[in-house]
């Protein structure tokens, strides 16, 4: 590996790189309506000499470099969130504008520097003459946002496209993480009987029922305990909608909805978390209610539709994998110091690869986490070239680790 040479090729195309993520960056792409925005990244997959350029039928593109037997897959999702209030944006959140040493605008870091960073290590890696190992995949999936996982479980179950190593490219701040907790999503549907709401004792108030649920679920996310080696931390429980109706305005309402983000740490199951909320409501004495996981379905911007469940199970790859000392080593030959191995606390496609199909991951992205939905959405220009030359280094460091 020629740390020197991936190094000055990375600062070579530095202002390309900065490029590419304006470029993304302007032209909108929210889950399901992405089609726009991979037609540009096609063209500069294609400037970057990427071969085998393909969508599938999710609408994801894919691309690669080299012709080894294994697959290495390095993973950017390129749909974004919604803008939230445009008054709280001091530049135009499709702006794209390079400035400061930064590149402003909704995905900046979550996820499009990533996507810029991967285009950038294609072209070190076809300049290079990479030929070894790995046959390097390049993919730029779609839907994340609304289903992570969703076009990795449609890859990999429908496609029958299956990575051997897999990165993600999610904004870490240039840090190397192996892990973070699943995630699921409950709906808690309770049942009152409604009356006249001049005489509520004739009725059962599913807004009262609801509320001491609610009052459960506080107190059971304070109980939920971490994994064993303490490295992905506790699972959570937050109620995060709640509504409640009845006939009238003036009546006792006899419906309630209870809508829950669920954190799993290691261990934590969907079946485990759904008894611990049935538990914890019968306990507070309500009744009538039952608990279910929703399903997302959404047709893709191709058209197609590929349902599943909203569980998206935790993962974490051993500290002394091969992947994670190979990114370590990648990490050292570049830049001289050991990198700091943490893990998310949002989630990412990983939770397909890794938590559905076992398959060992890690992460290292430009940006921060904390830029993630949030306004003024910025990226380094300084993490997207040292990113790049990251992805450009992994596949030789992994051939030199084995």
């Amino acid at each position: 590996m020629d740390t020197k040479r991936i190094l000055a090729e990375a600062k070579t195309r530095r202002d390309a790189t900065a490029k590419y993520l304006s470029d993304m960056i302007k032209v909108p792409g929210f889950s399901c309506t992405e089609k726009d925005r991979i037609a540009v990244i096609r063209r500069l997959c294609e400037e970057a000499g990427m071969e085998d350029i393909h969508v599938d039928g999710l609408g994801s593109l894919l691309g690669r470099v080299g012709n080894g037997p294994k697959k290495l897959v390095i993973d950017a999702h390129i749909d974004t969130v919604g803008v939230g209030d445009p008054a709280r944006w001091k530049k135009p959140p499709h702006s794209g504008d390079i400035e400061g040493g930064l590149v402003h605008g909704r995905g900046a870091s979550d996820q499009l520097g990533g996507a810029a960073s991967m285009i950038a290590a294609a072209s070190i890696l076809k300049t290079l003459g990479y030929a070894g190992d790995y046959t390097v995949w390049f993919a730029f999936t779609v839907i994340e946002e609304d289903c992570d996982g969703l076009c990795w479980k449609h890859l990999i179950e429908e496609e029958k496209f299956v990575p051997d190593l897999f990165v993600s490219t999610e904004p870490t701040s240039c840090r190397l993480y192996r892990g973070h907790r699943g995630r699921m999503e409950i709906q808690i549907d309770i049942r009152g009987l409604s009356a006249h709401g001049s005489a509520p004792e004739r009725g059962v108030s599913a807004a009262y029922r609801a509320s001491r649920a609610a009052l459960a679920l506080e107190k059971l996310n304070t109980e939920l305990k971490p994994d064993d080696d303490g490295f992905l931390g506790k699972g959570t429980i937050v109620v995060s909608q709640m509504k409640v109706q009845g006939p009238s305005q003036c009546a006792v309402p006899d419906q309630a909805m209870l809508y829950c983000d669920r954190r799993l740490t290691w261990g934590e199951t969907d079946k485990l978390a759904i008894s611990q909320v049935e538990k914890a409501l019968r306990g507070a004495g309500v009744e009538e209610f039952t608990v279910k996981m929703p399903e997302y379905r959404q047709a893709a911007y191709t058209g197609k539709v590929f349902p599943q469940e909203l569980y998206f199970p935790t993962w974490k790859t051993p500290a002394d994998h091969h992947l994670v000392r190979s990114g370590v080593e990648a990490y050292k030959g570049l830049y001289g110091d050991e990198p700091i191995v943490d893990k998310w606390t949002f989630s990412t496609n990983a939770v397909a690869v890794a938590g559905r199909h076992g398959i060992p991951c890690i992460g290292f992205g430009p940006g921060d986490e904390a830029q993630a939905h949030a306004p003024n959405e910025i990226n380094r220009i300084d993490d997207l070239e040292k990113c790049a030359a990251f992805y450009a280094a992994l596949p030789w460091a992994l051939e030199a680790t084995r």
